[in-house]
């Protein structure tokens, strides 16, 4: 008798489609190796922990540093990696996202503060600001969109080197040596940590007399900074708001975007009735 138990239907394995790019796979190993060596290396250190030929590790170089990926030090003797792959991460949809996210709470922070504030990132030797806000009074000091401040210079600079890995702030100190030909601050390491341990910038304006910058973190999934919050202060004469007051609203502002951008964060001691309507809103709705 025939059995008439179905037959087993054999279906072919999928194999993932793969095409080898030698060029741009040896690329990419060069990418990730320095974004792992931020003291730099000589084409010879590249060569042997890539397992490759001098000539051939020496070509890719000599390009990746045509395109800006890549620089050579003062005495040329090494390479090491540029910020080009931070802002092209910059121009990526999340940033665009961060500062659709940031625009009403900063528009909150200006009108409780009576002060105005601004958004900034690293760029280079640079800090570029994406987003600003005015004060709703007649008087005050305004960043411009747009414009570039040294990133010694710049209180949302130092609030961004103090929150990043160790690895991230120190290519963002070569970056600016390499840039500026200037040595790095002695005093950089310890006014970083004390930054760290406070939890924000705090200081006297490095080119206006008068201007108090105060400036917290805005921070992604990781917990690494990835722009930097801040308010100008300027005291107004009969002003009521002080430097406190503007502590703790910029500190709940600053968490309120992380959240935005995946942090997790702890909630601040400010008023319910302080959270910005869009984002009370949303946690109604939960």
């Amino acid at each position: 008798m025939r059995s008439t138990a179905p037959r087993p239907v054999t279906t072919k394995p999928q194999v993932k489609r793969y095409y080898p790019t030698p060029a741009l796979e040896k690329g990419l190993d060069i990418l990730e190796l320095f974004a792992a060596t931020p003291e730099g290396m000589t084409v010879s250190e590249v060569a042997r922990r890539l397992n490759r030929t001098m000539s051939e590790i020496f070509r890719m170089l000599l390009c990746l540093e045509h395109r800006g990926y890549l620089a050579q030090s003062a005495n040329k003797d090494r390479y090491h990696l540029t910020l080009r792959l931070f802002r092209l991460g910059q121009e990526h949809p999340p940033t665009k996202r961060m500062v659709t996210e940031a625009t009403p709470i900063m528009h909150w922070l200006a009108h409780q503060l009576r002060q105005s504030c601004h958004l900034g990132v690293l760029d280079g030797g640079h800090v570029v600001i994406l987003a600003q806000v005015d004060s709703p009074e007649s008087t005050g000091f305004y960043v411009k969109v747009g414009s570039k401040v040294d990133l010694m210079h710049a209180a949302t600079g130092h609030v961004i080197l103090a929150h990043q890995t160790e690895d991230a702030t120190e290519r963002a100190i070569q970056e600016w040596v390499r840039e500026t030909q200037k040595k790095k601050p002695a005093d950089l390491d310890d006014h970083l940590a004390k930054i760290r341990a406070r939890g924000y910038e705090r200081r006297a304006s490095y080119e206006v007399t008068g201007v108090v910058n105060i400036s917290f973190p805005v921070l992604n999934s990781q917990g690494n900074a990835i722009a930097g919050l801040t308010v100008p202060y300027v005291k107004r004469i009969e002003d009521t708001i002080g430097v406190p007051q503007v502590v703790d609203a910029l500190a709940e502002a600053s968490r309120q975007i992380s959240e935005a951008m995946g942090a997790l964060t702890e909630s601040t001691d400010i008023e319910a009735s302080a959270v910005p309507k869009r984002r009370r809103a949303a946690k109604s709705k939960k």
